[in-house]
């Protein structure tokens, strides 16, 4: 992340403040502005910027309510927020860094102290951003990792439930790698789930997640997708990944398929049915797609 494209969102009800700071700030910075409790939250909703210039002392809702809001909420939980304000009480100011403030300034505004704490705090959330980005990502494949797949997932099945969309996952393995490994070597068998990672990696959607789920296995969540789109793309991608001969060498795939159903309670009872399916298609002879029955009802 360049400084060119870090976000500051600065929050006061008085334009005049807003203009001083902005003034300060946008030769470095993208700036945006919110003059109300309610349209920082919007803002910060949608734009997700990397930090936040706070006001305490606002008509609508103070600052340490925005404050409190902003940390319940997934999307917005983790922005560094710096409240800038004329309150200078020793409780006011415990209180906004009990609340999960970075940093207190008071005004009146001071150009330097201001752009100093804000080129301070950037920085550190630009180190947390990369190292939070190396703890999601596997190193072999650039694919996002297990971890990953487990943060983000809880969003993605509330999303799909809320608006009554489907998803479906892929559970794709290699037929035979441990022969790769003892025949070819280690160093071939990475290559070649390097190889396939990359080739995954180009077959789907952005809004569909692609993780190297352990070994040689490959989860995909599909949103929205179906079961009968899912087997669709699912026999697609087996069939190419038959031709695609990573490291020179002839691999096959076995997939299973499930579609999220009102009885997966949670995310793992569906893993569970697509690795049944997995299993059955190993058992047919590897190299095809099978797709999970629904769990019967209790």
């Amino acid at each position: 992340m360049t400084k060119a494209k870090v976000t500051v969102l600065i929050v006061d009800d008085s334009t005049t403040n807003l203009q001083v700071m902005a003034a300060i700030l946008e030769q470095r910075y993208q700036v945006k502005a919110a003059t109300s409790g309610e349209q920082c939250i919007a803002i910060a909703t949608k734009h997700k910027p990397d930090l936040i210039l706070l006001d305490v002392v606002m008509p609508d809702m103070d600052g340490f309510a925005v404050c409190r809001k902003l940390k319940s909420l997934p999307e917005t939980k983790y922005i560094p927020i710096i409240f800038v304000t004329g309150r200078d009480e020793v409780n006011d100011e415990e209180q906004g860094l009990r609340l999960g403030a970075v940093d207190y300034i008071t005004k009146p505004i001071r150009p330097l102290i201001l752009s100093a704490r804000v080129d301070t705090h950037i920085t550190l959330k630009q180190q947390q951003d990369k190292l939070h980005e190396l703890a999601m990502i596997d190193q072999l494949t650039g694919l996002t990792n297990r971890h990953y797949m487990l943060e983000v997932v809880g969003q993605k099945l509330a999303r799909s439930r809320r608006h009554k969309t489907p998803l479906s996952i892929l559970l794709i393995d290699i037929d035979h790698f441990k022969s790769i490994n003892d025949t070819r070597g280690h160093l071939t068998g990475d290559l070649v789930l390097r190889q396939l990672g990359e080739f995954l990696k180009d077959q789907f959607r952005v809004e569909d997640s692609i993780t190297r789920f352990g070994g040689e296995e490959f989860l995909v969540i599909l949103e929205p997708c179906n079961e009968e789109q899912a087997i669709a793309k699912a026999e697609e991608i087996r069939k190419d990944i038959e031709k695609l001969q990573p490291a020179n060498i002839d691999i096959t795939v076995s997939i299973g398929v499930a579609q999220l159903s009102n009885r997966d309670l949670r995310f793992d009872q569906l893993i569970k049915r697509a690795d049944k399916a997995l299993y059955e298609a190993k058992g047919k002879g590897r190299n095809c797609t099978v797709l999970s029955s629904l769990p019967k009802a209790s």
